[in-house]
């Protein structure tokens, strides 16, 4: 299987099996960011084909040496950005995010289910955030990334973005109504913080 650094070389000489490759690669990648950042599942699947679309419009500027996921988690969030700013409105929850924080094979089926509506009761909070603390914690969160990584990302410093997951988890433990330590001890994802 070749890398993403032969892929990226081969898509910059215009090869279409290449981008298809990474196309398949990355493709739930960015659209759980996405739907996870605009809840909404038909906006999440015009930006996965925007952000592969600008990934072949744009493979010349890309550099093979660098990872190739930063630049698809930044494209995502700059265009799901774009995408809120232009549809001011509140949005559905999202109905597959408990799945994908929960993960295939971590609970069985009757375990998710008796949790959905403490999930969803979660989406919605997620979903009420402000998109600079919403990303942060969808990238913290959902795609595990460090502060590192999601610093190199959106192109802020570190401490900003420990700034936002911060002010992004007081926001959500309000919301969620978890006040003391006893009750955040019930979602260990909002209350631990990784190096």
């Amino acid at each position: 299987m070749p890398g993403d650094q032969e892929l990226v070389l081969r898509l910059q000489q215009g090869d279409l099996e290449a981008l298809g490759e990474l196309y398949d690669r990355y493709r739930l990648l960015v659209y759980r960011t996405a739907l996870a950042i605009t809840s909404d599942r038909d906006a999440a699947n015009d930006l996965l084909q925007d952000v592969f679309l600008r990934l072949y419009r744009f493979a010349a500027r890309i550099d093979p040496q660098r990872p190739l996921e930063p630049w698809l988690y930044r494209m995502t969030a700059n265009l799901a950005y774009t995408w809120l700013k232009r549809n001011r409105r509140w949005l559905k929850p999202l109905e597959e995010l408990a799945e994908w924080l929960v993960g295939p094979g971590r609970n069985s089926t009757y375990e998710v289910v008796e949790s959905h509506d403490e999930w969803d009761q979660l989406q919605r909070a997620v979903a009420r955030l402000p998109f600079a603390q919403r990303v942060v914690v969808v990238l913290y969160y959902l795609n595990d990334l460090s502060l590192q990584e999601i610093a190199e990302i959106l192109d802020v410093p570190v401490g900003t973005v420990k700034s936002r997951l911060h002010y992004g988890r007081l926001t959500l433990k309000k919301s969620l109504g978890m006040g003391s330590p006893a009750e955040t001890d019930k979602l260990p994802d909002l209350t631990f913080e990784r190096p």
